[in-house]
Order: C-alpha cells, then sequence, then structure tokens
C-alpha cells in the first residue's frame, strides 16, 4: 500500500481554492488534511468545502502541526519567499505556486535551506507537468513539421482590476503573473541554451509592467518571441514552427488539445485531456519526490527555477522595475 501524506495549504485565495477542490478528489493519493489563512472563517469555510481535516487561523499553526507532511504555498508570489521559509525552518516539504519567488537571490536562498535540511522543494507551474508536453515532444519527434525552428507564444487577460496585480509591493505586473508561462513554453520546446533576451514593457502609473514583449535568441540560432499583457485577452495560444509545418497548443498554458499543421495536409488535433483540473500532476510529480527521496522534481528542477527568475530579474532591470523590498 502507497504511503498517503497530508496535504496543508498556506492561503485560502483563488489558486488555494482550486487546489483545495482538486486534492478534495486526491484521496486515493493522499490526505487533503489542513488549510489555514489569516483569517480563520475563510479557512473554515474552504476546508469543510473540500474535505480537509483541520483548519487554521495563522500559517504558523499549520507547520507547527507535526502531521502536516506536505504544503503547497499560494500567497501572493511576494509573500513566497517568506512562507516557504516558514515551512523548511519547521520541516516541511514545500510545492510553491509559481512565480516561485520575486527574484533570483530569494529562490537561491529558499533552494540552500531545502538542501540543508534535506526536504523536498518543487515550484509548482503546473503547465510543465501537464500530458500535453510528453505528447507534444512525441510528435516533434516524428519530424512531421520538420526541424523546430522557432515558438510564438502570447498570454494576455484582462486582470486589471486585481489590486495585487498593481501593487508593486506584493510584486505585480503582467511578467511574473503571466510572462512566466511564454518563458516556459518556450524553454519547454527550445532548451535552456539562450545565449540573449531583450524586451520592451509599457509600464502603469503605479510602476509595474501592464504588458510586454520578449525575444530569447538560443545558442543553436533558434527565436522565441514572447508576450504578456494583463489588460488585453490575446489568444493565449503557443506556435512551434518547423521547417516543414506548425503545431498551434490552445490555451497553451494548460492546453489539453494542440492541432498538428503540416504544409500541404489536413490538421489534426491531438487531444491530452486532464484527470481533474491540472493542478493533479503537479502533486503527484511532488509526492513522487518525496517518496523517492529527492528533494525537487525533474519536471521543474531547481535550475530551471533559477535561469527563469534571473531571466525575469534581468528583463525587470531592462524595465526600470524594482519592487520595495528589493531596496537595499
Amino acid at each position: 500500500m502507497v504511503n498517503k501524506y497530508n496535504f496543508g495549504i498556506i492561503c485560502a485565495g483563488n489558486i488555494a481554492r482550486k487546489m483545495a477542490e482538486t486534492v478534495g478528489k486526491m484521496t486515493d493519493e493522499l490526505t487533503p488534511y489542513a488549510i489555514a489563512a489569516r483569517d480563520i472563517t475563510r479557512a473554515e469555510e474552504l476546508a469543510a468545502e473540500f474535505g480537509f481535516a483541520k483548519s487554521y487561523g495563522s500559517y504558523e499553526e499549520l507547520v507547527l502541526d507535526k502531521n502536516v507532511d506536505l504544503v503547497y504555498v499560494a500567497s501572493p508570489h511576494s509573500h513566497h519567499y517568506e512562507h516557504v521559509k516558514l515551512c523548511l525552518k519547521h520541516n516541511k516539504n514545500v510545492l510553491c505556486e509559481k512565480a516561485f519567488t520575486a527574484n533570483a537571490k530569494q529562490a537561491k536562498e529558499i533552494i540552500a535551506l531545502a538542501e540543508e535540511k534535506k526536504l523536498f522543494l518543487g515550484e509548482a507551474l503546473w503547465t510543465r507537468f501537464m500530458p500535453w508536453v510528453g505528447k507534444l515532444r512525441e510528435t516533434l519527434e516524428k519530424g512531421e513539421i520538420g526541424e523546430t525552428q522557432a515558438v510564438q507564444c502570447g498570454f494576455g487577460q484582462t486582470l486589471t482590476h486585481i489590486e495585487r496585480l498593481q501593487d508593486p509591493a506584493l510584486a505585480g505586473g503582467a511578467l511574473l503573473d503571466l510572462g512566466i508561462y511564454p518563458l516556459t513554453f518556450a524553454s519547454l520546446i527550445l532548451g535552456k541554451g539562450a545565449l540573449k533576451y531583450t524586451g520592451e514593457a509599457v509600464l502603469t502609473d503605479k510602476g509595474v509592467d501592464a504588458r510586454n514583449s520578449i525575444t530569447l535568441i538560443f545558442d543553436t540560432g533558434k527565436m522565441a518571441q514572447l508576450y504578456s499583457d494583463m489588460a488585453a485577452w490575446m489568444p493565449n495560444i503557443g506556435v512551434v514552427c518547423g521547417s516543414n509545418g506548425h503545431i498551434v497548443a490552445h490555451d497553451f498554458w494548460m492546453c489539453q488539445r494542440f492541432t498538428v499543421c503540416v504544409r500541404g495536409q489536413e490538421p489534426y488535433d491531438v487531444k491530452c485531456p486532464f484527470d481533474i483540473s491540472g493542478y493533479e500532476y503537479e502533486v503527484r510529480a511532488a509526492l513522487k519526490a518525496i517518496r523517492e527521496k529527492r528533494l525537487f522534481c525533474d519536471e521543474m528542477p531547481w535550475s530551471e527555477t533559477i535561469r527563469l527568475m534571473e531571466i525575469m530579474d534581468g528583463l525587470r532591470s531592462m524595465w526600470g522595475i524594482r519592487f520595495p523590498f528589493e531596496q537595499e
């Protein structure tokens, strides 16, 4: 019988709700155990709705519970560093929502702490764990669209009403919330050898990026053109361009269908539906790593987390974006 781990959630916002609903349907794989929020009422309501055994009115109470095995950190990414560190200091394995931290310095510090304490620490960048990734790679290996040459990817949603995204103190802006997804898509398709990157951004009156455009140039000569926008609803597709055709990943950040377009042939779809919601795959990967006594998931290794954070740090530096808590 597989050992079932007790799953805890820090925060009770929208992402936490989606994870709680998913975990509540995974009782054969884990135990929905505890939810913590600064407002105990919100924690109690979420726990009751999705079958979690306990609710706490502070994050400190949750990490002091010796029965909690794995904590999902779902707070704003401005607070990931603080909350992940709290969990690790109390010997909890952690699955942290993207963006992993606000900057690479914070990421390196908590990764070093996890390594020191021999605890699992993973970035819950759900896109990397989904079934479409393997199926798309299999399709590319068949060579139908020829050699992969370029990627185009854009992610835009009308999110200007969300106060957190407007606030520099909460690491707001399009890049960390949306832009990380096109960066991830490019990395999954074209690899890790980006030699240089550049970009432009339009800033809000509060000094965060409302929209941005990023170009990655890889050492292979291949290129990715990426966009993110929190004020416009974009097609939200990822396109892989080959020498003999292209592939369109629909709703690429949570893809369940992609279309293969080979030159001179009828396009066809490859379907890759979720078992539950899409969140289950990152949870399963984390549980597998913990059982195997590994400190991170192969799907999202620490080196990739740091690399993406460093690229986003570099882009923000180009755009003159510095969060208040980063001031020296």
